[in-house]
């Protein structure tokens, strides 16, 4: 019986190590491996649900208890995707090491609370506190992207509230509209303020064929950041510092800044009406057409 039970382990052992090789077999994604991976892969879990949401965003519920049930929904959702991944990880900690040992101590159980503990809006869920010029405010984040012309090409409205991440999107939405108007070519080259320093998006609109122009860092930084040295951010600095590139950036106010400045001072239009991400995003899209008739009306007087 001893030798029966010797010679399964040893097939058992055999087979795993065929399988796995050097390792385990319950080590944890590459994704979740680390602090960092897992709060990236908190990160993009929720923009997956969120983009869920806005591929066809629902209107908010004129019942309040309607409303109400759809918030307690979505912070539930967002807790149960925190606790899949802290489930995921004390699953690792409490395995072994590559050498059978196991760790010096477990880790910390995690006791999720009995109630979510984030906040969200009960008059409209889909909307976020986000920071405007006179402080934090609840709404949306709008977007828009222009020609050198100041036509708006595409306007978003999005729940975050940095520019941090949205780069890709807006891109993606641009070339979008002009796939609709029977336009082939993408925008060749791309300005942005130090908000949508993202460097994978960067390196995606670089590898579709579009220069990208986008400063590290603020106006008021003269120095790097400390341990930013080097790579794709030392290199965008030695570009912004030439004349061209100085040069080339500096058109980016005149296109965007202007065009705020006349939609919410000149047309009076400094906040929102409705309430819901989708009747938000067709105000702003009503917005912003109204703004190119307007650019068209003028060019075509002035032509006259």
């Amino acid at each position: 019986m001893a030798r029966e039970i010797i010679e399964e382990a040893k097939a058992v052992d055999a087979a795993e190590d065929k399988l796995y090789g050097d390792r385990r077999g319950d080590e944890l994604p590459e994704e979740l491996a680390t602090s960092q991976g897992r709060r990236g892969w908190l990160r993009e879990a929720k923009r997956r649900l969120e983009a869920e949401r806005d591929a066809a965003p629902q209107p908010v519920p004129r019942s309040r208890p309607k409303r109400v049930k759809e918030a307690k929904r979505r912070l539930e959702e967002e807790l149960w995707t925190e606790c899949q991944a802290n489930d995921a990880y004390e699953r690792y900690r409490t395995g072994r090491m590559r050498d059978g040992r196991r760790f010096s101590r477990p880790p910390d159980p995690y006791t999720p609370p009995a109630t979510p503990e984030g906040r969200i809006n009960t008059t409209d869920p889909d909307s976020r506190v986000v920071k405007g010029l006179r402080g934090f405010i609840q709404g949306y984040n709008a977007q828009a992207v222009t020609n050198e012309h100041q036509i708006i090409l595409a306007a978003e409205v999005m729940p975050s509230a940095p520019d941090f991440g949205l780069l890709e999107p807006m891109l993606d939405a641009t070339r979008r509209e002009l796939d609709a108007v029977g336009i082939d070519d993408v925008p060749g080259v791309v300005l942005a303020d130090a908000g949508y320093w993202h460097q994978q998006q960067m390196e995606h609109a670089v590898a579709d064929g579009m220069q990208v122009l986008i400063p590290p860092d603020t106006s008021k930084r003269k120095t790097p950041r400390p341990g930013w040295t080097g790579g794709y951010y030392a290199f965008m600095r030695r570009v912004l510092a030439t004349e061209s590139g100085g040069a080339l950036y500096r058109r980016r106010q005149p296109m965007i800044e202007p065009v705020f400045g006349h939609t919410k001072h000149n047309r009076g239009m400094g906040r929102f009406h409705r309430r819901g991400r989708g009747a938000v995003r067709a105000e702003w899209r009503l917005i912003t057409a109204t703004h190119n008739l307007l650019k068209l009306h003028r060019h075509a007087v002035a032509t006259a």
